[in-house]
């Protein structure tokens, strides 16, 4: 089968990479012309210092290419997806779409594999999430993901044709469980941030994290989610990834709010989205998401961060 990548970022590029490597014609579609030509001429990409992109990677601009495969990975912001899709619903109908991005929908309150269900009922819809990092990807390190899918046909499909010898998949059904797990974990790798940033150190980052996850699973299990499915890879093996190192972009998020620096505006941040619908999801279902609610705050200006410790260390005690 074919396979296409939606995006030429860091990630979407890391992906290519390794599918690449494993003998796979791979076709990536970029935006920007002039990022195209880069990569095309000088098989590099400046977002992965160091990794050279495998000749049998194809570029371009045009999207006609890229609807010619089987398989399109889309990797492309979540809140970009949704247009994506609307526009292109036609070219995409019949393909095995895997979202490749990680949040929810603001504006459909609806994570990426049920964004593609919905918008190309045609397609069969999945999601690859885990614990990964572009740069470990691209060099060929180690990583296991998760592959979900409703369809568990459609689903063995995919994980036999985007495994690869370093990228191992595991597969599931439970797509709202994957969704739910990928998305909250930036919000809160970005609280992680500014715990560190704040100078509240490493015992404060761990109980965060711990408290963190029985809130993500809260949340989960309300919107049908399996428990168990935020147990594993792309729940709380993203969140312990995410919450302890700098190549986060929502944890270097966070440091910067906890020092209260400036931060790189065109970097994509999907967790302050996450946490403001989040925020939204909490308050129409009745859920107790006082992390959720204070990340979201402090990415809309409406609090700082001493305000928001005390809001959570004023909270009543209770069993654990």
């Amino acid at each position: 089968m074919k396979i296409g990548i939606a995006g030429g970022g860091a990630f979407g590029t890391a992906l290519g990479v390794a599918l690449a490597r494993d003998g796979n014609d791979i076709t990536l579609w970029a935006r920007n012309p002039d990022a195209v030509t880069t990569m095309q001429t000088t098989r590099k990409n400046p977002r992965l210092p160091g990794v050279v992109l495998p000749e049998n990677m194809l570029f371009s601009a045009a999207l006609e290419p890229l609807f010619a495969c089987d398989i399109i990975l889309l990797a492309i912001p979540a809140q970009t997806l949704r247009d994506f899709l609307m526009a292109h619903a036609a070219q995409l109908d019949g393909k095995y779409l895997v979202a490749c991005c990680k949040g929810i929908d603001l504006t459909r309150m609806t994570g990426p594999a049920s964004t593609i269900r919905d918008l190309v009922p045609g397609a069969v819809a999945a999601m690859l999430t885990g614990p990964s990092f572009a740069a470990d990807i691209a060099r060929g390190l180690p990583t296991a993901l998760t592959i979900a899918c409703a369809d568990d046909e459609g689903g063995a499909i995919l994980q036999t044709a985007l495994s690869t010898t370093a990228m191992r998949l595991y597969r599931t059904t439970d797509t709202i469980g994957a969704e739910l797990g990928g998305a909250l974990k930036n919000v809160m790798a970005i609280a992680s941030g500014v715990t560190i940033g704040a100078q509240l150190g490493e015992s404060a980052r761990a109980a965060l994290i711990t408290r963190g996850f029985p809130e993500m699973q809260r949340l989960a299990r309300k919107l049908g989610a399996q428990p168990d499915t935020l147990a594993g890879l792309s729940g709380f093996g993203d969140l312990v990834l995410t919450c302890t190192s700098e190549q986060s972009r929502n944890y270097r998020y966070g440091l910067a709010l906890g020092r209260n620096e400036d931060f790189d505006a065109g970097t994509t941040v999907e967790g302050a989205a996450t946490a403001r619908a989040v925020r939204q999801l909490a308050k129409e279902l009745d859920l107790d998401m006082p992390i959720c609610r204070v990340v979201a705050d402090l990415t809309d200006g409406e609090t700082d961060v001493p305000t928001a410790l005390n809001a959570l260390l004023s909270r009543p005690l209770k069993e654990e």
